[in-house]
Formats: structure tokens, C-alpha cells, sequence
């Protein structure tokens, strides 16, 4: 792989949590690039610190040491307002829980990262309303997140993780609270996103089927990330405990 081209890059990534007298260890030295257009799917134990990566991945936390790159773009020690800014124009984030503004419509969900950044509104309604068709929400626009299903906010939040044209997105369990129609039409927009579009995807996944549809599978154990070879049907490296991940 060619580094030097890489969308994002991470050198190094390391960070620890104390727990009482305790030091636990959740990643040791990551090491990772993703290219523009490429889709890697990451898998491992619950616990293992795979939504801790994510978050140090999308600038929502800090890496205790450790270098992080976007488009050559150093990112470790910006300020919360250069990253926050950072995050609004390149990143869209789909995580376990949706975080749908409540009083709000489906559209106007999807609108807010837009309006948040003075985006004109006229344009913003249009483009909500072609994503929400393409996640099959058509009908259900003027819909208060209330009034939809577990899935149905799910596809919402994706159709919001899009609306900016993010060059990376990141996504933690985006199709676990989804039947298996709507989370193979979940996957197959990203997957036309990321052909067409040249849009990059993370994913942390339980669903081998869906890791081994992507272009890398990457396990994290043991706070270090490592290339899984070619996974046979029901070989799962990510057995899933009763403990949440970090």
C-alpha cells in the first residue's frame, strides 16, 4: 500500500485508561492508512477498544501518544475549533446510538449538519430528501425520529452522515439494529458511495459476513491492529461478551 497517498494515516496510536491502581491498555502502537474510495471493515473482542479507535480516527478523542494525518495534514495537537471544523467538512459519523434530535423531522435531522454550517436551505432540503429516498425513507420524511423504528433512525442517522460529502466515514455497528433487507441496503449504498464517490469507510463490525464483503478485514487484539486472512463462513475472530466496548 502507498502511504504517501493515504486519505488518512495513523502512526503509532496509543491509549491507556486507569481503572482504580490499574493501567489498562487499549490500543499499543496502531498503525493504519485508508486510501480515498477504500472500505475496511475492523473486528475484535468486545472490549477491545475498537469504538475508542474509531473516535481517536474521527478527532473526538485524543490519542495519548501517537501521530494522526489527513491528507498529509497533521491533526494531533489542533485545537477542538480547527477540529471540530475538520470534522464538519471531511468526516461523516454513524455510531451505535443514532443521536437524532427528537423534536425534529427525518429531514430536518439530516439537514443539521448543513444548517449548522450556514449550508443555503433550499439546497439542503433537496439533497436530504435524494439520500433519505436512496436509504428507503422516502415516505417518511415529515416522520419525528419518535415516530420510526429502531432501523428507520438508523438510516436516517446514515442519510445525515452524508449529506456533507464527507471524504471518510466511520461506522460503528451501522447495520446491527437493522433486518437483514434494510442492512444489505444500508451496505450496498456504501459500497456505491465508496465506487462512485471515491468515499472511504471504516467500520467496526460483528457481522462477518458484511466484514468479509469489504475490501480489508482488520482485527484488533491485544491493542495492536492485524490483517486477517481470508475468512471462511462462521469463522469469527470477534466473539461477543457481555462487556461494552470502551
Amino acid at each position: 500500500m502507498n502511504d504517501a497517498a493515504s486519505l488518512l494515516r495513523a502512526d503509532g496510536l496509543c491509549r491507556a485508561y486507569r481503572s482504580g491502581s490499574d493501567t489498562i491498555t487499549v490500543l499499543d502502537g496502531v498503525d493504519l492508512a485508508i486510501q480515498p474510495g477504500e472500505m475496511i471493515a475492523i473486528v475484535g473482542a468486545s472490549g477491545s477498544g475498537k469504538t475508542t479507535l474509531l473516535q481517536i480516527l474521527g478527532t473526538l478523542d485524543s490519542p495519548d501518544s501517537g501521530r494522526l494525518f489527513f491528507r498529509d495534514r497533521e491533526l494531533t495537537g489542533k485545537n477542538e475549533p480547527d477540529l471540530a471544523g475538520h470534522r464538519n467538512a471531511h468526516i461523516g459519523f454513524i455510531f451505535q446510538f443514532h443521536h437524532l434530535l427528537p423534536e425534529f423531522t427525518a429531514l430536518e435531522n439530516v439537514m443539521m449538519p448543513g444548517l449548522i454550517s450556514g449550508r443555503p436551505r433550499a439546497a439542503l432540503a433537496a439533497k436530504a430528501h435524494h439520500l433519505l429516498e436512496r436509504v428507503g425513507l422516502g415516505e417518511r420524511l415529515r416522520h419525528r425520529s419518535g415516530e420510526l423504528s429502531g432501523g428507520e433512525q438508523q438510516r436516517v442517522a446514515l442519510a445525515r452522515a452524508l449529506v456533507m460529502d464527507p471524504a471518510l466515514l466511520l461506522a460503528d455497528e451501522p447495520t446491527g439494529n437493522l433486518d437483514a433487507a434494510s442492512g444489505n441496503r444500508v451496505f450496498t449504498l456504501l459500497h456505491e458511495l465508496s465506487r462512485n464517490l471515491g468515499l472511504a469507510v471504516i467500520m467496526v463490525t460483528h457481522n462477518m459476513d458484511l466484514a468479509r464483503a469489504m475490501d480489508r478485514c482488520l482485527t484488533l487484539e491485544g491493542g495492536r491492529l492485524y490483517p486477517n486472512s481470508p475468512l471462511a463462513p462462521g469463522d469469527c475472530p470477534c466473539p461477543t461478551h457481555a462487556v461494552v466496548d470502551r
